[in-house]
């Protein structure tokens, strides 16, 4: 599925909650770990830190 969003339109993804939520879905979708967070950032700003703890925890 391609997503495409204008830099003006991101959101911005820091809760890890949210970021954890994100890579669910983006899962259940059938991306690999190596691609969730190309696929997030298309969409979301996302704090790094916050993602690589929830990575390391996942």
């Amino acid at each position: 599925m391609e997503r495409f969003v204008e830099d003006y339109q991101k959101g911005r993804l820091t809760e890890r909650v949210d970021i954890m939520t994100a890579i669910n879905i983006l899962m259940s979708q059938g991306y690999d770990e190596d691609d969730l967070l190309g696929e997030i950032t298309k969409v979301f700003y996302v704090d790094l830190d916050a993602y690589n703890e929830v990575m390391g925890r996942h």
